[in-house]
């Protein structure tokens, strides 16, 4: 499948494609229709909303009946990660991470986000790569990335790849009048 690339300078080690748009409507719709899963977001394992302010549902393959919707979209990442590594081909000599972790699809309320700079390796020592992948079309709002002096736009369907390190210290650009879904994870090095 052909996917269109964003525009992204090549040195910021940050990658970006378009996926399918369905996908991205299927994953808002499971959001909203599993109210039972819902969980407020947490940073550093704790709720803060002054910190993040999300409500989360996190995916785990092994719970779900219809497993066809995350099936798709696994296969997205399979072929995204293939282009990233295509693009820094320093990865594709590092056969040592893969997709292990549950991910969790995302909303912010209206004023909501991921507030403070971080980067995701402290979480979890393991992580190697994030991807990201906008759920819906939100003007003002996405992603600020420190030290590439980078803003990326909420436009549905990017997918970001990038290093989990501190090199990449990011935050969630903040909308005060309107919501936003995304849905993120994680590649982890094997242990």
């Amino acid at each position: 499948m052909n996917y269109k690339e964003e525009n992204l300078p090549y040195e910021s080690f940050i990658g970006g494609w378009y996926i399918d748009e369905k996908i991205c409507d299927d994953m808002v719709d499971y959001h909203k229709s599993n109210k039972q899963l819902h969980y407020p977001g947490r940073a550093a394992n704790e709720v803060n909303k002054d910190r993040k302010d999300s409500i989360d549902v996190t995916i785990n393959l092994a719970d779900l009946d219809d497993k066809q919707l995350f099936t798709d979209y696994r296969k997205t990442l399979y072929d995204l990660i293939s282009l990233y590594e295509e693009k820094y081909v320093e990865y594709k000599d590092c056969d040592e991470y893969g997709l292990v972790e549950m991910f969790p699809i995302q909303y912010y309320p209206p004023g909501g986000g991921f507030k403070q700079w971080h980067c995701e390796r402290f979480t979890n020592a393991n992580r190697n790569l994030v991807f990201m992948t906008y759920l819906t079309d939100v003007e003002n709002a996405g992603t600020e990335f420190k030290y590439q002096k980078l803003k990326t736009e909420c436009k549905k369907g990017l997918t970001l790849i990038w290093p989990t390190d501190i090199t990449h210290t990011h935050r969630g650009i903040i909308n005060n009048e309107h919501e936003k879904y995304i849905l993120t994870g994680w590649y982890n090095l094997y242990e």
